[in-house]
């Protein structure tokens, strides 16, 4: 019977995260509360058990720390020179999506949108231009590469948790080339898609620089973060306290400095920009799937899985970024991600492939598959939004206009990547 509770709840919740975006948060915590209370799991069991408190220190410490480099205009100083001296309109705009993307390797991809977006609104008045598809480029680069990176997207923070792996094993594991390659790869592709859409703007451009960089202290903070991270494997292998202790040690060390010698605003202020629904969404996910994995229903998924494919690897690593690409353009890929890892390696468990392969191919289809459609990514909602206050309203249609050849070339080039990396 709780098997068939689990399931009910999960996929009740699932519905529900598609139905009331804003309540995300609500409806995951709500849903792990049923669990406890229809006896699923036992309240310690899904506090401290089933929740990764490791993964959840180093989101929330990272969200902290991110919070305070966009305050201190650093990303803004760095938009501003880069088009200044990118020359003609196009090159500012590709310019623009390649910054976006780099800074979502260590900040919230919705942050970036709101960094970044009012310097290319600036942008597009002053060529008179419509800004569409030049907030749509930032939106879904910066959606592509917080996947490259440990702290760049908590998809990519679970999973490190599982795989147990530090920031440097993002770039090489296990002697070979990581995810982060696999990214950049799928980066430049869907670059020279932008190209093609902002072909018809070669105007020159030069814009006089107006920020200022109100500290340089955060960014050392973020530079202590990764260097921490890459031998957090050292001090802590099984992946259980290091790395989210020693975020939120950098974090309170941040809010003090703010408090006390920053003083760009209220603390209250500080605190309240977070992103507090992300952080409750992802302790009610990890009860949820905690859940389900319980009740045996995951284990039945990858034999399911494992029977389609047979011993065919290729048709196996396909199909995983397929389903991964098409879920997570209509539904928020954490639940889906953190139901399907261990999935997955249940799945090269069974077909005696290397977990690696599907595992990244799982995260590159989660991950940018959000970019096919509007409601695929927080950051794609903030960016209609934004366009939608300066009078453009944006449909499904013209979104994917930019999306759909965005994400296939994205995917497909980095998919390949790393198909050639691990069968190698």
């Amino acid at each position: 019977m709780s098997a068939w509770i689990s399931l009910a709840v999960f996929v009740m919740c699932y519905v529900l995260f598609v139905v009331f975006q804003d309540r995300r948060s609500w409806v995951a915590c709500g849903g792990g509360l049923a669990l406890i209370l229809l006896g699923v799991l036992g309240w310690q069991e899904a506090l401290l058990v089933k929740v990764n408190w490791n993964v959840m220190g180093l989101f929330f410490g990272t969200l902290l720390l991110a919070e305070l480099f966009m305050l201190s205009r650093v990303p803004a100083v760095m938009a501003e020179w880069l088009v200044d001296r990118a020359g003609t309109a196009r090159s500012a705009m590709l310019f623009l999506c390649g910054l976006s993307g780099v800074i979502s390797m260590f900040v919230e991809n919705v942050a970036v949108v709101l960094l970044v977006a009012p310097v290319a609104l600036s942008l597009a008045d002053k060529l008179k231009m419509n800004p569409v598809k030049l907030l749509i480029g930032i939106a879904v680069s910066s959606n592509l590469q917080g996947t490259a990176t440990m702290i760049g997207d908590p998809p990519s923070m679970i999973l490190a948790g599982y795989m147990r792996m530090g920031f440097f094993d993002f770039l090489v594991y296990q002697g070979r080339p990581g995810i982060f390659f696999a990214v950049q790869i799928g980066a430049v592709a869907s670059l020279l898609v932008l190209a093609f859409l902002f072909r018809k703007h070669r105007e020159g451009i030069q814009l006089i620089a107006v920020e200022k960089a109100r500290s340089w202290f955060p960014a050392i903070l973020l530079l202590f973060l990764v260097a921490g991270l890459s031998v957090s494997t050292v001090f802590d292998p099984e992946f259980a306290w290091f790395a989210g202790v020693f975020t939120l040690v950098l974090a309170a060390v941040g809010a003090v400095w703010y408090i006390l010698r920053a003083r760009w605003g209220s603390t209250r202020g500080l605190f309240g920009a977070l992103d507090w629904d992300t952080t409750f969404f992802l302790i009610g996910v990890f009860v949820l799937v905690g859940g389900l994995s319980d009740s045996g229903w995951l284990d039945k998924l990858s034999g399911a899985i494992s029977a389609l494919v047979g011993s065919n690897v290729l048709l196996a690593f396909v199909t995983i970024v397929a389903i991964a690409v098409a879920v997570s353009g209509f539904v928020d890929n954490v639940p889906f991600l953190l139901a399907m890892i261990p999935v997955v390696q249940k799945v090269a468990d069974q077909i005696h492939t290397p977990a690696p392969l599907l595992m990244y191919g799982l995260l590159i289809g989660a991950c940018l598959g959000g970019n096919l459609t509007p409601i695929g990514a927080s950051a794609n909602v903030v960016t209609l939004g934004i366009l939608r206050r300066k009078g453009y309203r944006v449909s499904f249609a013209e979104f994917m206009q930019v999306g759909i050849p965005f994400t296939a070339a994205a995917v497909a080039a980095a998919s390949i990547f790393v198909w050639l990396i691990w069968t190698a």
